[in-house]
């Protein structure tokens, strides 16, 4: 059988690959035959100079930020008397090119490049060690800050050696690796032909310090709270299992930490919180990964309006902190790039919406003018009365016609009471348009929009509303339509709290696989007095993914869950 075009350009490419790696296994064993380790461990970098601090040094001489050409004379004034002084520097050679004798390397470490200027005379017997480099190779060099003749920033090379052979080639001159499922498997070549992937993966850390950094500020103190539970709880979710052998206990994996720091709260400290590698069996999308990073905050004697001003004030500082790093970095072109890019606006106040307000203005503006909150709330509901029902409105406007009737429908029949049915039918009718419908009236950008006043049924750990027991003192927060964070008034009277889980273990019962247990002990906690509080949770995967504009979850994960790779 005759292969096909396709396996036959891959086939030649792994067989070109092949030559390569042989190529460079070859150099290896030649270098360590001259008694040259092509893998050695004493490289002393106490004096190292990171690439991307040393171009700040000269950036007031850069001339052309396009193409990275300074001024020699202003160069000439910066560095004044140190001009001989050498540079010490390490990286990933990530291009090469040679004119007989002078090669020219771009030398990459995580701060930043700058180019290497190899010149035979200068550098003497290590000019043969070029012959032994590659793209992809770690090199030692030690030479002072130049400007070439055509106004790059280099290093003129006075010291050059080889620590860490790249046997296996970068895939095509660093431009191969653009099928998505590849990137994500081999992501640790992804971050090299790929250096916007990395910038992400840095800003993730550093917004992580920005969070630690405002809490930290606040008085909050940093726990850690197990990861193995007997039960499940702290959120509505389905788990994954697992077994301890020695115990001879199945276990859950965390679905949220949310528990066991409410029971610090009860042991006395008032602020408290928790970065919490979480784990729910659930689908996989662009906004859900099986396992999670999640920011927990707990505030004793606050109330969830105290976090929303909160959480706006946490937003800003963390987005701040993002872009005075990234420039302390040499990376503002990033953070600006990213800031440009965004379809909302962190400066305006936030707007604080009650669900049934958000549900009758999208009604409104979806020009169905029938009483349907009452109706989705009686206790009697027929769903196949709504179903007809739903065929007049399809058609009342271009904002109707846009609603996911068909599964709006289908989740209301698997709903327990009114209280889920209008939750349900704020996340079809009003969730959706929510980027559309709240915007800033200086720039058109979108407000982010906490969604307020949740109904209890839908809300098993959160305060009730002293004037409306049906309502609980809770809200989600929406920027540019997704969901970034759950927060609420803490539950803190145990009967209540005890009718609750009762009620989960019940629709468990009936088949409901996202319920929580009856957590015994927790209710023992509680009366042993919790103080009143406030609760936060958000999502540090999607706060990455808003602050960094990345459109899918797997982008701003250095290792996201995959199928095994096929054979």
């Amino acid at each position: 059988m005759t292969a096909s075009p396709s396996e036959a350009s891959k086939a030649a490419a792994q067989s070109s690959e092949e030559a390569l790696i042989a190529t460079r296994r070859a150099k290896a064993e030649a270098a360590r035959e001259r008694g040259q380790n092509p893998f050695p461990n004493d490289v002393d970098a106490a004096d190292r100079v990171w690439l991307g601090p040393l171009r700040q040094r000269f950036e007031a001489a850069l001339v052309d930020a396009a193409e990275q050409r300074y001024d020699a004379a202003r160069f000439a004034q910066l560095i004044g008397a140190s001009a001989a002084e050498p540079q010490h520097v390490l990286g990933r050679v990530v291009g090469r090119r040679g004119f007989g004798k002078l090669t020219f390397l771009r030398l990459r470490d995580q701060t930043g490049e700058m180019q290497l200027f190899a010149r035979k005379d200068v550098l003497g017997e290590d000019f043969a060690r070029l012959d032994d480099i590659d793209v992809g190779d770690h090199v030692e060099a030690r030479g002072p800050v130049i400007i070439t003749k055509s106004g790059e920033l280099s290093i003129d090379l006075q010291a050059l050696r080889p620590v860490g052979k790249a046997l296996r080639p970068l895939p095509e001159k660093w431009h191969g690796l653009t099928d998505v499922e590849q990137r994500y498997r081999r992501r640790y070549v992804d971050m090299v032909a790929n250096p916007g992937v990395a910038q992400v993966l840095r800003a993730r850390s550093i917004i992580v310090q920005g969070v630690r950094d405002f809490l930290d500020r606040e008085s909050f103190i940093e726990v850690e709270t197990p990861s193995l539970h007997l039960l499940v709880g702290g959120a509505t979710a389905k788990p994954f299992m697992t077994r301890h052998n020695a115990l001879d206990l199945e276990l859950y994996l965390r679905i949220a930490p949310e528990l066991h720091l409410k029971r610090l709260l009860v042991g006395g400290y008032e602020r408290v919180y928790e970065i919490a590698r979480c784990y729910r069996n659930e689908g996989i999308s662009t906004r859900h990964n099986p396992e999670f990073t999640m920011l927990e905050f707990y505030q004793a004697y606050a109330t969830y309006q105290t976090l929303m001003t909160q959480g706006e004030r946490l937003l800003r500082h963390v987005d701040g902190f993002l872009a005075r790093r990234m420039a302390e970095l040499g990376q503002s072109q990033s953070y600006e790039a990213w800031r440009s890019a965004r379809k909302y606006t962190l400066e305006e106040p936030f707007v604080r919406l009650p669900m049934h307000e958000a549900l009758q203005q999208a009604l409104a503006r979806a020009g169905i003018d029938e009483p349907l909150l009452e109706r989705l709330e009686a206790p009697e509901w027929d769903n196949e009365a709504f179903r007809q029902d739903t065929r007049r409105w399809h058609g009342k406007s271009a904002r109707a016609g846009a609603i996911d009737w068909a599964n709006f429908i289908r989740a209301l029949g698997h709903c327990h009471g009114g209280g889920e049915r209008i939750f349900v039918a704020y996340e079809y009718l009003a969730e959706p348009f929510l980027p559309e419908d709240y915007r800033s009236s200086k720039n058109n950008l979108g407000l982010p929009v906490f969604i307020t006043d949740h109904p209890t049924d839908v809300s098993p750990l959160a305060r009730r509303r002293d004037d409306n027991p049906k309502l609980t003192e809770r809200f989600e927060l929406f920027i540019d339509g997704r969901e970034l964070g759950n927060a609420f008034s803490e539950l803190n009277d145990p009967d209540d709290q005890a009718e609750r889980f009762r009620l989960q273990v019940q629709r468990k019962a009936q088949g409901k696989e996202e319920t929580m247990d009856f957590d015994a002990d927790y209710i023992r906690a509680l009366e042993h007095g919790m103080p009143p509080a406030g609760g936060f949770g958000i999502g540090i995967d999607r706060l990455v993914m808003m602050l960094a504009h990345q459109e899918s979850i797997r982008d701003v994960i250095a290792f996201p869950l995959l199928r095994p790779e096929a054979r």
